[in-house]
């Protein structure tokens, strides 16, 4: 019975019937879908295979394996949290969209073919637009279309690639395909996209700020993941993802540092923590892909947390930046707490969840080899404490008293964080829980003194180094601002180059309209100026005259055809 629905399709079907609902039988409702979808994933036999034939192709609907029921796992467990977190509001539109949203994503963890995994990768896209628009606003609006053409383009280069890699191959299998062909680069092209890629990224931090209280939580969990879990299943141990990795972990720190908006910021350190995940799927050992399947399993869960926390913060006072808030752990005790925790599990606190999921990572670079990679995931440890670990709580709850009195987060958002809170620290606490349902067996204690001493050091000089520029009036304010990233070359860049382009190619198209039109009419007014009462041929000839031509005319022609 179990296997008769593939996975993922118990929330898309059952998010139709949830406007037809009302109360709390509604709310009962939603939070049961995901329970039962995950109960489906744990009893789904190991190595289950579904194929079908459609259109004259073998699809695969379900393949299960421990990639796909880690990524799975985590998925259902948002999708529970991102329901409870959002159980207060009455938009329909936002649930429908969310769990058809969600169960898209967990329905293309489970695909075999890569036809199956493109219409997954589209309806995800299309569903989560409606996480961005229900917010009503211009912006939001603005930032929903530049997010729907980016996502519909990385589906465009996925069908694309898989046309050409079928037409090389004649398989639509969707397994470790590297990068070997025309097909398959675009197929990585497009599963760079998703994933935030360097140069790629702007539509992250453009349209999820713009979303929803509550839809920037859903928006958190599943599409960067899903191209993560895309990366790791098609392109494992894939060279250039390392060094793209690395920058990934880098350069978002300090866009990060400077950014006023906090819900930005947390965008810029999703990108940050993307960058670990792809440098472990690049790397391609055991332990490096299974620390990729950790990280992203724990940062599900502490980017959903501080995610949410935020957004708590948003709904009771209106404002997200930085400049504007400051000492509301005096109204918001209970979610300033939850976000501490969330702080301390991004920053890879010992005892929290993200220290025993990056250490994989960093393990697994350090024993390959990978010494300057290594440098830079430390440095982008020590900078995701100070933009995540520090200044989102800091600036929201403690830097200053803005005088601002509000309620504490509605009971169901403190229920969400609770338990998003309990998990990061139960992960953290026993990560054997964890470890056991990675893909590959683990053999890596990560609370061995060199790692727990080497990790609190970095955090010690971290935190000192903030304290020092804080002291000394050195770290950026939080200021209003806007700050330039490449989004800019798509939204004011290229819309004003195209526009000078057109200008310069009216003007010119004008003056050679002018000048045709000119000289058309010099040549009329010439033929006039010949044919008027007064020109040379507008008298009356004389018969002589005209006998005259007459006779030349029959004369050139006779000579002409008997030549």
């Amino acid at each position: 019975m179990i296997e008769a629905v593939p996975p993922g399709m118990i929330l898309i079907l059952g998010a139709l019937a949830v406007p037809v609902l009302g109360g709390w039988v509604r709310k009962v409702y939603m939070l049961a879908l995901p329970v039962l979808g995950f109960l489906q994933v744990v009893l789904l036999p190991a190595d289950f295979l579904w194929t079908v034939q459609m259109f004259g192709y073998e699809l695969t609907l379900v393949r299960v394996d421990e990639l796909s029921r880690v990524f799975a796992y985590v998925f259902y467990i948002a999708s529970f949290l991102s329901v409870v977190y959002a159980l207060h509001i009455k938009d329909n539109i936002q649930f429908v969209s969310g769990l058809i949203y969600a169960g898209a994503a967990i329905a293309a963890l489970f695909v075999g073919d890569l036809i199956s995994l493109f219409v997954f990768w589209e309806v995800t896209a299309i569903a989560s637009l409606f996480q961005i628009w229900a917010r009503k606003t211009e912006r939001a609006y603005r930032a929903g279309l530049r997010y729907l053409i980016v996502q519909v383009g990385s589906g465009v280069l996925l069908l694309a690639g898989t046309i050409f890699h079928f037409a090389d191959t004649g398989s639509l299998e969707f397994g470790a395909l590297g990068l070997v062909s025309p097909g398959t680069t675009l197929i990585f092209l497009a599963f760079g996209i998703k994933a935030a890629f360097p140069l790629l990224h702007g539509w992250l931090q453009d349209a999820y700020p713009e979303a929803t209280v509550t839809g920037t939580v859903f928006l958190s969990a599943f599409t960067t993941k899903l191209a993560i879990y895309a990366l790791a299943r098609g392109f494992p141990g894939t060279e250039i993802l390392v060094p793209i990795g690395a920058l990934m972990t880098a350069f978002p720190i300090f866009y990060a540092v400077i950014e006023n908006d906090l819900r930005r910021v947390l965008a810029y350190s999703l990108n940050n923590q993307l960058g670990f995940m792809v440098v472990g799927i690049g790397i391609g050992t055991e332990m490096s892909l299974n620390g990729t399947a950790a990280h992203a399993f724990a940062h599900v869960l502490y980017k959903g947390l501080l995610f949410m926390a935020m957004g708590a913060v948003l709904y009771r006072t209106g404002t997200i930046k930085g400049s504007e808030l400051g000492g509301l752990y005096k109204s918001m005790p209970w979610t300033a707490g939850f976000c501490i925790v969330g702080a301390a599990s991004i920053s890879a606190f010992p005892l929290f969840s993200g220290f025993i999921s990056k250490s994989l990572i960093l393990t697994a670079a350090a024993e390959n080899h990978y010494t300057l990679t290594f440098l830079v995931l430390l440095f982008a440890s020590a900078g995701v404490f100070h933009h995540s670990g520090i200044k989102i709580p800091y600036f929201a709850f403690y830097a200053h008293d803005s005088g601002i009195r509000c309620k504490e987060a509605p009971m169901n958002m403190l229920v969400a964080m609770g338990c998003a809170a309990f998990l990061c620290i139960a992960l953290g606490v026993a990560p054997g829980f964890l470890y056991e349902i990675l893909p590959y067996p683990v053999d890596f204690d990560p609370y061995t003194t060199s790692h727990v001493v080497n990790q609190l050091q970095l955090l010690l000089f971290s935190a000192a180094a903030f304290v020092f520029l804080q002291k000394t009036g050195l770290y950026p304010p939080e200021l209003r601002s806007v700050n330039l990233d490449v989004d800019w070359i798509y939204r004011k860049g290229l819309p004003t180059v195209i526009g000078g382009v057109g200008e310069y190619l009216g003007r010119s198209m004008a003056r050679f309209r002018a000048s045709v039109l000119g000289t058309i009419g010099t040549a009329v007014r010439y033929v006039q100026s010949h044919h008027a009462p007064t020109g040379a041929l507008g008298d009356p000839w004389s018969i002589g005259a005209t006998a005259l031509w007459a006779a030349l005319l029959l004369v050139a022609y006779v000579f002409m055809a008997y030549r």
